[in-house]
């Protein structure tokens, strides 16, 4: 997977963006479409979102992936009681399926 940058995903953010415009914002019971400095804004809290989910997905990927911590404990009691690998392997295979960026 190759890694972006902020200036790519400000790229991919402000045509997300403008494909999805008009956008409005409820003021005081108003109904009014985003200002200049909205759309911008907008813009920017988009590019920063998928650079922080580029950067750290893995981790709430790995987190979901993993078997509970008692599951875990087992798998290792069992391990040494049978000299096998049963956590490692787990361990291994989450580690590989969510691989950290580089």
């Amino acid at each position: 997977m190759a890694i972006k940058t902020i200036g790519q995903f400000r790229t991919e953010a402000t045509s997300e963006i403008e494909s999805a415009k008009p956008m409005f914002a409820q003021v005081n019971n108003q109904r009014r479409e985003f200002t200049d400095s909205e759309y911008t804004q907008a813009i920017e809290d988009l590019a920063q979102s998928k650079l922080d989910t580029q950067d750290n997905g893995y981790i709430k990927a790995r987190q979901e992936a993993y078997d509970s911590f008692g599951n875990q404990l087992d798998m290792q009691y069992k391990d040494l009681l049978n000299s096998t690998t049963t956590w490692a392997d787990h361990i291994a295979k989450v580690k590989s399926d969510n691989p950290k960026p580089s």
